[in-house]
């Protein structure tokens, strides 16, 4: 399909002094998205907006929470599992597992886990006790250090492998026996999608060796509002590794900023053009208009009240099109989705071999 012309970008990019600056940023603009919970709202069909309510008929699903720990790491890994409603044969149930965003919680992106669970899917939000809701108890004079800490190197380590270890851990329960092993998909928003790159198989550099944290369960992956990753070097060196299907998701005003440095939506760009890009995997484009960086998480007013409920009521359809078209490359879905949104989108590329 043709792409749908782009808007010339409103952000560039400047120099940046720490690496994790983009996420620390992403976190002060993000703060009282993180706190605050959607108002509970389903979906029906696979139409358009003006066809579907953002509420998920709660009878649909059902809502675990899990409060694990790793023993091997001292690291506790809470967890929330949404659920098809009624009875799923062994082995039929495709997982989705999900990254927050800096300052978030498993609580979070519930719009997205509701849905997935009313549409067949198991949606296991993880949460990151690094670099998750806790920043923002304590002495506020001292946020800026802790956020600076969770967006650290060993944080991003360790938050892939709470995705790993809540992996293992869900499959090895008695519920784990109901997915279906050959479609894991890891999904993410901002930092949560830096988390989803590597563990799909994006290939970062330290000390002079390239480190790989990919794993091999992963068949796709769901990237929103992802930020580079800055001071590590080329991305396409980082991202032409991963070798699962994508979906990247962003809007014309996913901006981060912080004074001497601005990310939009060039940086977003950036990523998409470098995943797989020498491999013949199928990825997928789309870039709303208008939004803001957090219209993507829970919080219902960011990126303007009327647009906010039809953005994410969109992200969850493209998404599950996705979720549903990448295994049987069968794209129908996928291709009449920015014709069903026009009014919304910005530009929508789809690259299939």
């Amino acid at each position: 399909m043709k792409p749908i012309p782009l808007p010339k970008a409103t952000a560039h990019r400047h120099k940046v002094w720490l690496p994790g600056a983009l996420l620390v940023c992403a976190a002060v603009l993000s703060l009282a998205g993180a706190r605050a919970q959607e108002a509970q709202q389903p979906g029906a069909t696979l139409a358009s907006p003006a066809a579907e309510a953002l509420e998920v008929d709660a009878s649909l699903f059902t809502v675990q929470s899990f409060d694990w720990f790793d023993s091997q790491r001292q690291r506790p890994v809470p967890a929330k599992l949404y659920l098809p409603a009624g009875k799923t044969a062994v082995g039929s149930v495709p997982l989705v597992v999900f990254s927050h965003g800096i300052g978030g919680s498993r609580d979070g992106y519930s719009y997205l886990g509701r849905y997935f669970a009313a549409h067949g899917y198991g949606s296991l939000h993880v949460q990151h006790v690094g670099s998750d809701r806790r920043l923002w108890l304590g002495n506020p004079f001292a946020l800026p250090t802790r956020l600076s800490d969770a967006a650290q190197d060993s944080e991003a380590l360790n938050r892939v492998q709470d995705l790993r270890y809540a992996l293992d851990t869900m499959l090895a329960a008695p519920a784990g026996a109901l997915f279906d092993a050959r479609r894991i998909v890891a999904a993410g928003h901002s930092y949560g999608a830096n988390t989803t790159m590597l563990i799909a198989g994006a290939q970062v550099e330290q000390q002079g060796q390239k480190v790989s944290l990919r794993d091999p369960r992963i068949s796709a992956a769901i990237l929103i509002s992802a930020p580079p990753f800055y001071g590590m070097g080329d991305p396409n060196k980082i991202l032409s590794s991963i070798d699962v299907p994508t979906l990247h998701i962003t809007a014309t005003e996913d901006v981060i900023q912080i004074p001497g440095y601005v990310s939009g939506l060039q940086d977003r760009m950036d990523i998409f053009n470098a995943t797989s890009s020498e491999r013949a995997v199928p990825k997928v484009l789309a870039v709303f208009k208008d939004g803001s960086h957090s219209i993507f998480t829970d919080r219902a007013g960011t990126g303007g009240l009327t647009l906010n409920p039809k953005v994410k009521i969109a992200t969850r359809q493209l998404a599950l099109a996705f979720l549903n078209g990448i295994p049987a490359s069968n794209y129908r879905a996928m291709d009449a989705w920015p014709l069903s949104n026009a009014s919304l989108v910005a530009r929508f590329e789809k690259l299939a071999p």
